[in-house]
């Protein structure tokens, strides 16, 4: 994807973040930078650290050293909950959904961290908690539209086919009206037409609702296709940084990951 007039100054940005469990090192050393507009993807065979640094943006991990930027202010260590209130949102590998709720109610779920009314007000549902509602309400239902999900807005998620559920889970996230979106293997387990799918709304949110997407894929096709840079990830260390077209021409990417056959 040409970078355009979509891509603006620095969103976020990871400064020489290292991470370790016990003895272990995830992540070493690694800074790079996410720019508002843009779709950023994380690649690197299974334990680079992909998911361990979307952990670090998202408030999930605290690293033990290094910083992060958000907006052009350093973030102080944070829970994730009060990082989504920033505008981060994410989906899960494994899909995180209420199984027993509807598709619009899970989608309504996505909308709690904006919530502003107090518990009493949400409990008699008058004045300013039946506006708020109704206001989600309005949010939730053009994302359904959207994602062309009318025809199971009342069906339980968990009776849905799993490429579907994903969907469902995208449209949670975008109910968050985050400014960043990490997506963590959105295409994990689809077929052919499902992957055609996600990769069509991911472009589209990203155009429609000008949202920033930082995603981890190990669809390497998909990833060249849709991300304007590719950072790669390699035993927790950054191996390459750049366009689909400078990482794929990289020599050490080329002998680390994309020359070699993985089961992930």
């Amino acid at each position: 994807m040409d970078q355009d007039n979509r891509i603006g100054d620095t969103l976020l940005e990871v400064k020489n973040i290292s991470l370790s469990f016990g003895g272990v090192k995830a992540l070493t050393d690694i800074s790079f930078d996410i720019k508002e507009g843009e779709i950023r993807a994380i690649i690197g065979p299974n334990g680079a650290g992909k998911s361990s640094m979307l952990n670090v943006i998202n408030g999930f991990y605290h690293p033990q050293e290094g910083e992060v930027w958000f907006r052009g202010k350093k973030r102080e260590a944070m829970k994730p909950y009060q990082v989504a209130r920033q505008g981060v949102a994410r989906t899960f590998q494994n899909i995180a959904l209420f199984k027993g709720m509807s598709t619009l109610d899970n989608l309504m779920t996505g909308c709690i961290t904006h919530m502003k009314t107090n518990i009493f007000l949400q409990a008699i549902w008058k004045g300013p908690a039946e506006r708020e509602e109704l206001e989600f309400r309005e949010r939730v239902e053009h994302i359904i539209d959207f994602l062309g999900i009318q025809a199971i807005r009342k069906t339980p998620v968990g009776r849905l086919p799993y490429g579907m559920q994903k969907r469902v889970e995208l449209g949670r996230a975008l109910a968050a009206q985050p400014k960043l979106l990490l997506l963590d293997e959105p295409m994990a387990g689809m077929n052919l037409e499902e992957k055609e799918d996600m990769s069509r709304f991911i472009l589209d949110v990203n155009d429609v609702f000008g949202t920033t997407i930082t995603l981890i894929e190990h669809d390497i096709g998909v990833v060249m296709d849709l991300s304007d840079r590719i950072v790669v990830l390699d035993y927790g260390c950054k191996l390459a940084d750049g366009t689909p077209d400078v990482v794929r021409n990289d020599q050490a990417v080329i002998d680390a990951y994309l020359g070699v056959s993985h089961d992930d």
